[in-house]
């Protein structure tokens, strides 16, 4: 059976703390595994939530400050020594090259993977499979940063009673569904278009375009609520959003479910978060984060 969850390994920002490990974030698409953002600790946090190295398909990193990469080396050597059976596919930012190097070589260790190193340098389509295109769009932060996107492509919906209506019924169905068309009947007569899901991961960034462009129509946003909105001169001085900044763009995006996370350990009460993501008017489904947290995507829209 298909699934689709984002498991969240870890939701510290610069600084853990003993409820919050640093960043970490597993989206389970299917049959495959997106691991974003592995800070430190992510190994171990991803063996307490059940995912393994072998559902590690891609490692998606969005800029190379500690608490979204120090993970890296562990995550890679587990990889190698886990022996995993296929290809992983790791992308970053191109200016943080060193940093990678630096850190999928930290130790030795006996290569056993085949680990493909696609950087990132600009926006645009990182890979395209039948099951979604993978995308990248430059972010705001005082390093280089980018954020990412998952769009499924469309599909269609057959109408029953559009199909009984021209005769069409049995093998016919799925013929029309591959040819296109059918003893003169249209497939757009019969059926009507399926929107793919949308997913999109946001970490550190001020407001800017990237951040508008990644979060357009999800079912499902990741983002960053560094700060509370009384802090909002910090959050702009150091390159984050704030609860309601975050928010308001998921409210004017039409984002169906809004995960909101790393969060500056200055902050006690995480209610406080949901309560100015609710004051910016945002009214869908509202996850304020936890570690260890399983967050499916939203069902399909009917």
């Amino acid at each position: 059976m298909s699934v689709r969850e984002l498991v969240v390994l870890g939701t510290a920002s610069q600084v853990p703390t003993r409820q919050r490990n640093h960043n970490g974030y597993f989206l389970r698409w299917d049959g495959e595994g997106l691991l974003f953002d592995p800070g430190e600790g992510t190994q171990r946090q991803m063996l307490r939530a059940s995912v393994a190295a072998h559902d590690v398909h891609r490692i998606c990193v969005t800029h190379f400050h500690g608490d979204h990469s120090l993970g890296l080396a562990g995550v890679i050597q587990r990889i190698n020594l886990d022996r995993v059976p296929h290809p992983v596919t790791a992308h970053y930012p191109r200016s943080g090259q060193h940093y990678f190097d630096r850190l999928r070589h930290a130790t030795a260790y006996r290569e056993t993977v085949s680990l493909t190193e696609a950087p990132v340098d600009t926006d645009g389509d990182l890979a395209v499979t039948p099951a979604y295109t993978l995308q990248a769009r430059r972010l705001s932060h005082p390093v280089e940063s980018y954020g990412y996107r998952l769009v499924e492509p469309d599909g269609r919906r057959m109408l029953p009673e559009r199909l009984a209506a021209h005769g069409i019924q049995g093998p016919d169905i799925g013929r029309i569904q591959r040819a296109g068309a059918l003893h003169g009947v249209g497939l757009d007569q019969v059926s009507e278009v399926r929107r793919g899901q949308r997913f999109a991961f946001v970490m550190d960034t001020r407001l800017c375009d990237g951040v508008h462009a990644l979060a357009e129509g999800c079912d499902l946003l990741v983002i960053e609520s560094t700060f509370l909105d009384e802090d909002e001169r910090l959050a702009v001085e150091y390159g984050h959003l704030t609860a309601g900044q975050a928010a308001r763009v998921a409210r004017d995006a039409g984002v169906r479910h809004l995960v909101l996370t790393h969060f500056s350990q200055r902050y006690p009460d995480p209610e406080e978060f949901e309560r100015q993501a609710r004051d910016a008017g945002f009214t869908g489904d509202l996850t304020v984060a936890h570690d260890l947290q399983h967050v499916p995507l939203p069902k399909r829209r009917t």
